[in-house]
């Protein structure tokens, strides 16, 4: 694999049918929440899995912890030895939306320690640009043995974000558009604005608008690659996973995630 995060339509097309690459869809909409499976149902990457982001990249929402806490590992490790992910397989993950979806389980699985995790440039629009296979067929169950290890040192918590947020080696990122940082626009949460300290880094900024990664990644964390640690949220820690693939493409190995992110925030601020 040239890029041992981010492959093209080309290499896995090349590599679509090898037992040890399994490929999943990530699609999935904030505002319609059946969208994406429906998506999925309707057409697909041939051979590829559906996991959604609500009921299996995220636990159930509580009063605090934010709009999609992370999820059961132990559930999540069940559900990806069913569709036959072990230590030896090299996952693909894909979405239509720049990212947003699929890189909550290029981390997620980062995270669990499975290191052969990589996602489709261009999405799912940018493969069937090429004319490559798709398909309504849905896979059949495979067995797999995925046992998770996880790095527990990659997520942070509020208490932990407002200790260390203003320190001098501490670099806390907000990853929304300028304008919910901003606080001049607020869709989703019930309070605008962002974590006094933070600085914006947009996390659209890190692919072009169809969905390509953007060449020199390290270039846009100049001025944060020399931080000891590098505190990363959105509204739910969902969107700040691209921000985090951007941080490991520069190679900046500092970032971590603040999981329930502004969501979470705001609940003590009600």
């Amino acid at each position: 694999m040239p890029n041992p995060h981010i492959v093209s339509a080309n290499w896995l097309q090349e590599h679509l049918h090898d037992p040890q690459v399994v490929v999943v869809d990530c699609r999935f909409s904030l505002m319609d929440i059946a969208l994406g499976r429906k998506q999925y149902q309707e057409s697909h990457i041939e051979g590829a899995y559906y996991l959604d982001l609500n009921l299996d990249l995220s636990s159930p929402v509580q009063k605090h912890g934010g709009r999609h806490p992370l999820p059961d590992f132990e559930q999540l490790a069940t559900k990806l030895s069913q569709i036959g992910v072990t230590s030896e397989t090299t996952v693909v993950a894909y979405d239509d939306s720049r990212f947003a979806f699929a890189s909550r389980l290029w981390w997620l699985l980062c995270y669990m320690g499975h290191e052969r995790v990589a996602l489709l440039d261009g999405g799912f629009a940018g493969w069937k640009a090429q004319n490559y296979a798709t398909s309504s067929e849905i896979p059949h169950p495979r067995i797999g043995k995925f046992i998770p290890k996880l790095q527990t040192e990659w997520v942070v918590d509020i208490e932990t974000v407002k200790a260390r947020k203003d320190l001098p080696e501490v670099v806390l990122v907000d990853s929304r558009e300028g304008d919910r940082y901003r606080g001049e626009r607020e869709p989703i949460d019930p309070i605008a604005g962002h974590i006094e300290g933070a600085v914006n880094y947009p996390w659209m900024e890190v692919t072009n608008e169809q969905g390509f990664v953007v060449a020199n990644q390290s270039d846009r964390w100049r001025s944060v690659k020399n931080a000891e640690e590098v505190i990363v949220y959105c509204g739910s820690g969902v969107t700040a996973c691209v921000n985090l693939l951007s941080l490991k493409l520069a190679g900046i190995e500092t970032g971590k995630l603040y999981a329930g992110s502004w969501s979470d925030w705001c609940s003590y601020l009600e």
